[in-house]
């Protein structure tokens, strides 16, 4: 009907609406990216590098590569070498496997087993 009305040369009002077919429920103000730029609150803590330190004392201690650590608690190259640079949130589970896995306590610098 509004083309027909068109070729007839009457005049048509069309309307466009905000996010018509995109099934948006509701419109987010800011994303969380920003949000966790702009507060200093919402910041997940790391482990510090005192840690990454003596697991890396630890693992060299016993002959181990990063590698062959991660092997060795079942986790990923990249888990160890995150925790030994301080790039890593802190994870109990993890750290209990790296504390047996080298005998000390990284959190306390003293032989845990």
């Amino acid at each position: 009907a509004i083309l027909a009305a068109q070729r007839r040369g009457e005049d048509v009002e069309t309307s466009k609406k905000w996010a018509a077919g995109q099934n948006k429920q509701h419109s987010i103000t800011k994303n969380t990216a920003k949000l966790d730029r702009e507060t200093e609150e919402l910041h997940h803590d790391r482990v510090t590098l005192e840690v990454g330190k003596v697991i890396q004392q630890g693992r060299q201690s016993k002959g181990l590569t990063q590698k062959d650590l991660a092997t060795k608690i079942n986790e990923k190259p990249q888990v160890i070498a995150d925790y030994e640079s301080g790039r890593a949130i802190p994870n109990n589970q993890v750290l209990g496997k790296i504390e047996r896995a080298i005998g000390e306590c990284p959190s306390t610098r003293r032989v845990c087993w």
